[in-house]
C-alpha cells in the first residue's frame, strides 16, 4: 500500500485524568500511526479506555504523558481554529438543535473559514454542495434537523465534517443506535471517503463484525495488553481477535473471520448434500444442540439439497419441518 501518508503519530502516549495530587492512568505507553486513505477502527471491551483515548486524540482531554503529532505538528501547539482545519469530529450524542435546516447545519462546517459573521461565499457553497453529494443526502437539504432519523442525522454530521475540509476525521460510535442496514451504509460511506478522498478516518465502535469486514486497520485496546494494531486478517490468524474478545460460549472462527456462538451439543447426526443447504441445516441443528457432520456416526442421516431435506425416504420441504421430525426420533 504505497503512497499512504502518515497523518497522525502517537509517541509514548499515556491517557487518563488528573485527580487531586495524583494521576489516574487509563491507557499506557501507546505508540502508533494513522494514515491517509485508511479507515481505522478502535475496538475493545467496555472499560478498556476507548473513549478516553479518542478524546485525547481529538484534544478534548490532555495526555498525561507522551506526544500526539498531527500533520507533522504537535497537537498541543494548535489553536482551536487551527485544529478545526485539520481534525473533524463526529460524536454519538444527539444534537440539541431545533428550527435549523440540514443545509444550515452542514454549512456550519465552514465556520473555521468564514470568520466571525459566518458568511459563506461561492467557494464555500461549492464545498457544501460537494459534501451533500458525497454523502448522498441532497434530498435532506431542506429538512429540519429535528425531523431526521438517527441514520440521517449521522449522515448529516459526516457531511458537516466533510464541509469542514479536514484531512483527519475522528468518529465516536458512528453506528450506535442504528439498524443493521444503516450501520453497513455508514461504514461503507466512511470506507469510500477514506479511499476516494484520501481522508484519515478513525472511529471507535462496538460493531466488531462490521469492523472486521470493512476496516483497513484495527486497533485492539485493553488494559492488560495495551494497543495491538494490524489488518483484520492478520489479527484473526494470529489469535489476537479471539484473545481480546474471549468469552464463554463464543468462539472466533478463523476461517470466516467472524464470531460464532458455541452451542453445547448433546446429540449427533450425519449430514451430507449440497451447499448452501447443508450449511443452513448445520446452523439450525447447532442451535438445538445437535452436532452435524458428514463423518458423524449416527443412526440418523440427513441429506440436504435444493429439493428438500431428507431423512431416509422422507422429504421435508422446510428446515422447520426437519427439526420437528428430529424431535420425534
Amino acid at each position: 500500500m504505497t503512497g499512504y501518508k502518515e497523518t497522525v503519530r502517537i509517541k509514548d502516549l499515556v491517557t487518563g485524568y488528573h485527580s487531586g495530587k495524583c494521576d489516574i492512568t487509563v491507557t499506557d505507553n501507546i505508540n502508533a500511526s494513522l494514515f491517509s486513505g485508511e479507515l481505522t477502527c478502535l475496538l475493545g471491551p467496555n472499560g478498556a479506555g476507548k473513549s478516553t483515548l479518542l478524546k485525547t486524540l481529538i484534544g478534548f482531554v490532555p495526555p498525561l504523558r507522551g506526544e500526539i503529532i498531527m500533520e507533522s505538528r504537535p497537537l498541543a501547539t494548535y489553536s482551536d481554529q487551527e485544529l478545526a482545519k485539520v481534525v473533524g469530529v463526529v460524536l454519538t450524542e444527539r444534537l440539541s438543535v431545533n428550527n435549523m435546516t440540514v443545509e444550515d447545519l452542514v454549512s456550519m462546517g465552514r465556520s473555521p473559514y468564514t470568520g466571525f459573521w459566518g458568511r459563506t461565499d461561492s467557494h464555500d457553497q461549492k464545498i457544501i454542495d460537494e459534501a451533500f453529494s458525497l454523502v448522498r443526502i441532497e434530498n435532506l437539504r431542506h429538512r429540519m434537523v429535528q425531523t431526521l432519523s438517527d441514520g440521517e442525522r449521522q449522515k448529516v454530521m459526516i457531511a458537516k465534517s466533510l464541509a469542514q475540509e479536514t484531512p483527519i476525521i475522528f468518529l465516536d460510535e458512528p453506528t450506535a443506535f442504528l439498524d443493521y442496514p444503516s450501520k453497513v451504509e455508514i461504514m461503507r460511506l466512511l470506507q469510500t471517503l477514506a479511499r476516494e478522498k484520501g481522508k484519515t478516518i478513525f472511529l471507535s465502535t462496538h460493531d466488531l463484525e462490521l469492523a472486521l469486514q470493512i476496516a483497513d486497520k484495527i486497533w485492539l485496546l485493553d488494559k492488560e495488553h495495551g494497543v495491538t494494531i494490524g489488518i483484520p486478517e492478520d489479527l484473526s490468524v494470529n489469535g489476537d481477535i479471539g484473545r481480546y474478545f474471549k468469552c464463554e460460549g463464543v468462539l472466533f472462527d478463523i476461517e470466516s473471520g467472524l464470531f460464532k456462538i458455541n452451542h453445547p451439543t448433546n446429540r449427533r447426526v450425519a449430514l451430507s448434500g449440497e451447499t448452501p443447504y447443508t450449511n443452513i441445516v448445520r446452523k439450525a441443528l447447532a442451535r438445538h444442540g445437535i452436532s452435524a457432520s458428514e463423518n458423524s456416526r449416527s443412526d440418523i442421516e440427513i441429506r440436504a439439497c435444493a429439493k428438500g431435506y431428507y431423512i431416509g425416504d422422507a422429504c421435508f420441504r422446510s428446515v422447520e419441518d426437519l427439526l420437528e421430525a428430529l424431535r420425534e426420533h
